[in-house]
């Protein structure tokens, strides 16, 4: 459930993000645009600047949350209905396209598969080691009388 907030969000990072999500809203939005595209959306990032520019002395915390909150519903109210997002992040195109191989798929390889790489296999059975060790000074050899 990543869409419960668990933390405390402060002011200037709720600014941060707002300013950051509206440049990706802009970004979206004038990309479609073959041959003036980047100029637009460099136009409009200026201006996007320039009105966050405008309010960052702003002292009075109960004003500074209301021009958050307007800023909010002014990008909402502009939302692109297809907004870009990067292929490995997630909603991306490939994201999560790559399994991850279980590092015990290793010790399946047949002895004359290991013998291509000898260095790799000796340093990996040294970290084996080394992990084991760790793991039962940390929790325990898992034997009853161990436990007891």
């Amino acid at each position: 459930m990543s869409f419960l907030q668990t933390e405390l969000i402060s002011h200037a990072r709720q600014v941060k993000t707002l300013y950051k999500e509206a440049l990706r809203q802009l970004e979206s939005k004038y990309s479609e645009h073959i041959t003036h595209g980047r100029l637009l959306y460099r136009y409009q990032a200026v201006c996007l600047r320039a009105e966050f520019d405008q309010n960052k002395d702003e002292k009075d915390i109960v004003k500074s949350r209301q021009l958050v909150k307007d800023g909010r519903t002014k990008m909402l109210a502009d939302w692109h209905s297809v907004p870009l997002k990067f292929a490995h992040a997630p909603g991306g195109a490939a994201y999560d396209r790559v399994p991850v191989q279980p590092d015990a798929l290793l010790d399946m390889w047949h002895p004359r598969e290991k013998a291509l790489y000898p260095d790799y296999f000796a340093r990996r059975d040294i970290r084996k080691r080394e992990f084991v060790e760790r793991w039962v000074k940390k929790y325990g050899g898992g034997n009853a009388t161990e436990q007891s």
